[in-house]
């Protein structure tokens, strides 16, 4: 753990890159503190007006403050991403540990499922989910965790394949240890690092893939502020004010590339051929 520690301090991207994850969650925890206006309330005299002392980064065309719903389309994203991941981390991981160990026709039944999943476009299969289960946070989060199932599936599953059979294993076989716990005990642990690298890399994607299903207006309803959400609004009024759609570009710019940034340096401090780099 102080060996990571070192190379993870060492390492100016993840450095960076962690700080700046770290003030957007706070950002998005302290949204009822740092918004100067509550993102739903409209100053109708004040509509789709540029940055001003009252208005940072102006109003949208119902003369919502813009700043305010930015920040709390923050948590939105965060929330939304985050839970999707873990939902498709858990279930992935399950999957993965038993297609990985059991293997044969459980591995072959398994795998022939993530293929199916694999089969459809990520947004076209969460399209699908969304229409069949409804639009609303908590199944936008459903959708985007299990269109994200089959990635970590094929990750924890190529990781336990190569660890299976190793001494240690082997070992706890001859012990008569039960099969629960060389899964949970033995084999988890060693397959966190390729998991971790790939859970930083997913949050990404399923903020994009939540902000994809709020512009087409299956994702997170109105009046709750969503950057996705807030871009589709903007398009009909981007010539008459740019800043409607710049702004909630740029936020989901910024979390994206930090997570993506993330996630790769997590990868080379952990892979054992950067060592000693």
């Amino acid at each position: 753990m102080s060996t990571f520690r070192k190379r993870f301090l060492a390492n100016k991207t993840a450095v960076f890159c962690s700080v700046l994850l770290l003030l957007l969650c706070l950002m998005a925890a302290l949204a009822p503190v740092l918004a100067p206006h509550d993102p739903t309330q409209m100053f109708q005299e004040h509509r789709m007006e540029g940055s001003s002392g009252d208005f940072m980064l102006g109003t949208d065309q119902f003369g919502r403050d813009l700043l305010s719903r930015i920040i709390y389309g923050a948590r939105v994203s965060l929330v939304v991403g985050v839970s999707a991941v873990l939902v498709s981390v858990v279930f992935g991981t399950l999957f993965g540990l038993i297609a990985g160990y059991f293997g044969r026709w459980v591995d072959g039944f398994i795998m022939r499922c993530m293929d199916v999943l694999f089969a459809f476009p990520e947004i076209l299969l969460a399209l699908a989910i969304v229409a069949a289960l409804g639009p609303g946070t908590f199944n936008t989060i459903m959708a985007i965790g299990i269109v994200n199932i089959p990635i970590f599936t094929r990750t924890v599953r190529g990781a336990v394949l190569s660890i299976k059979n190793l001494e240690y294993v082997e070992s706890a076989r001859a012990i008569g240890a039960s099969t629960k716990r060389i899964l949970f005990l033995e084999i988890f642990p060693n397959v966190t690092a390729p998991l971790l690298v790939q859970s930083s890399l997913a949050i990404s994607g399923a903020i994009l893939t939540e902000s994809a299903l709020s512009f087409l207006g299956l994702g997170i309803q109105p009046p709750d502020p969503s950057w996705g959400g807030m871009i589709s609004e903007a398009r009909r009024y981007m010539e008459l004010a740019p800043g409607m759609i710049i702004w909630p570009c740029l936020a989901m710019t910024v979390t994206i590339l930090a997570c993506n940034m993330f996630g790769d340096a997590v990868r080379d401090i952990l892979d054992p051929r950067h060592r000693g780099k």
